[in-house]
């Protein structure tokens, strides 16, 4: 027994001294790779030995720990495996968008498992202490945790939503809970609490009837020691969710729910000389406008970009458009580039509005330094990040399908001379970094401590592994019910038989 409790300490000294082996799998082709990337640097940088996995380079090192950066390359050009049109997809509606994702998320899974780099990761003699994945319509990938027989951790990069409430067991009343791809506040009307039940329940048909099927073959394939989807989907240990009660709307979580939102935003860095120099001279102040990485302003209509051309050369405030083309003749006070240093920019206390697409890296960043949002929402939970910051005060939203040179003016002009917006901003800023932990600090002790324990079974609800009429306590109520109309319709016989002696008993006596 002596000689078993010192290979214990040993284990526990080697892995305090050289760290955990950490899997880090982003291989969605969005920008969720900067959070994995920035939670990956992060586990590295606290002396764990991390491999991350991706569909991008990156390019920014750890200082200190084992760091390897696997990227994934799709097609013969290295092209993305899945690069919809985003500005069409802003064209559908609610249940048209959450069946194309559906299938588009079958279509990630399938480009990853065939994907040679990952297949040789799998066939590799590497061991994982605890793996992390993200959490995007890719529910097939979670038998990489039964494959490298480790711990898994899911990164939800939203706040919880109906992609995670399922498999966490955690409650999500539709009734004051927005779905993801709803525009709607917590206080909803009658129809937009209707509709909202019905898009939740949409989410839940396209789960088992578009989702799981699909990638349940690719689990047979791909990995047929594994359990299906279903299974594996309840062997989760922890969901890492990219948000925080201080910018979101506050909601039940479970235990197994860590809030991490604003871990990847780092101190500011300083400027480029020129752009420095630009923000400093700006006495009317600046106005950041960038759509993210997935909507690109050429790919615009032209009477839209027009209308932004045209609103833009108006203002007083200098504008810096991240655009992927020139446009020659445009108003001086607008600067382009292909690229700008986001975070820097909004760190700058010159800046005085942002004009965003509405993503949630975008949201929490400028929460972060307390600038208030001009969003314009083209797909996905853009809508509904835009609908809380009309909601908290801190942005106005105009869905970008809609955007006129009229309502785009009138916008501006309120959020630029109105001061509730940036007080609003400001104050959520302020609740934003007041917490008894960082943000990343927090992510590092739990993934160490699932590490350390091998998973957290006692973190996991019993409603995981309930089936929903039981959940939802359908046998009771259809039980009670059928015991309140029995006894209703013996009591109905009851009375309708005592009413016929009395009756019988009248006539005779006549």
């Amino acid at each position: 027994m002596k000689t078993v409790w010192q290979i214990f300490v040993v284990i526990e000294f080697i892995c305090s001294v050289y760290g955990y082996k950490i899997l880090v799998a982003f291989p969605s082709p969005f920008s969720h790779f900067r959070l994995g990337s920035t939670l990956a640097r992060g586990l590295a940088e606290a002396g764990h030995d991390v491999t991350m996995v991706g569909n991008f380079e990156d390019k920014i090192l750890p200082k200190n720990g084992n760091y390897t950066n696997i990227v994934l390359k799709y097609g013969v050009d290295g092209e993305d495996m899945v690069k919809p049109d985003f500005l069409e997809i802003t064209k559908l509606n609610t249940f048209s968008e959450i069946f194309l994702l559906g299938v588009l998320g079958n279509k990630a899974v399938q480009g990853t498992l065939e994907n040679p780099t990952f297949q040789e990761l799998l066939r590799s003699n590497k061991t994982f202490d605890v793996i992390i994945l993200d959490q995007f319509l890719n529910d097939g990938l979670k038998a990489i945790a039964c494959h490298f027989n480790a711990p898994l951790i899911m990164f939800s990069t939203i706040a919880a939503n109906s992609w995670v409430n399922t498999i966490s067991g955690n409650p999500a009343p539709p009734s004051y809970i927005p779905d993801l791809f709803s525009e709607y506040g917590p206080h909803m009307t009658f129809w937009q609490r209707t509709k909202n039940t019905l898009v939740v329940l949409f989410h839940d048909l396209v789960r088992y009837f578009i989702t799981y099927p699909k990638q349940n073959e690719m689990v047979k394939k791909y990995f047929p020691q594994c359990p299906n989807v279903e299974t594996l989907t309840k062997n989760v240990s922890l969901f890492f969710l990219n948000s925080h009660q201080s910018f979101h709307q506050s909601v039940p979580l479970v235990p197994s729910m860590i809030d991490i939102g604003g871990f990847h935003v780092p101190h500011p860095r300083k400027l480029p000389d020129d752009l420095q120099k630009i923000m400093d001279n700006a006495k009317e102040g600046v106005i950041y406008f960038s759509m993210g990485s997935n909507i690109n302003p050429s790919e615009m209509e032209p009477h839209t970009k027009q209308a932004l051309i045209n609103t833009l050369g108006k203002l007083k405030e200098t504008v810096l458009w991240k655009n992927d083309e020139d446009l020659p003749g445009i108003s001086s006070n607008i600067i382009i580039r292909k690229w700008f240093p986001q975070m820097d920019i909004l760190a700058h206390p010159n800046v005085k509005l942002f004009i965003t697409h509405g993503g949630l890296l975008s949201t929490t960043e400028t929460l972060h330094y307390g600038v208030p949002v001009l969003a314009l929402p083209v797909f996905g939970d853009q809508r509904l990040n835009a609908a809380k910051a009309v909601a908290a005060g801190y942005g106005i939203s105009l869905r970008f399908i809609d955007l006129t040179e009229e309502n785009f003016s009138l916008a501006l002009n309120d959020l630029l001379r109105n001061p509730k917006y940036r007080e609003n901003a400001k104050r959520i800023s302020r609740l934003m970094q007041d917490r008894p932990i960082k943000p990343m600090d927090l992510a590092v002790y739990w993934t160490e401590f699932i590490a350390r324990h091998g998973g957290a079974p006692h973190l996991r609800v019993a409603a995981v592994d309930m089936p929903w009429y039981k959940y939802a306590l359908v046998d009771v109520i259809a039980t009670l019910l059928f015991i309140c109309f029995g006894a209703w319709t013996m009591l109905y016989l009851l009375v309708r038989r005592l009413c016929c002696r009395t009756s019988d008993v009248k006539l005779k006596k006549n």
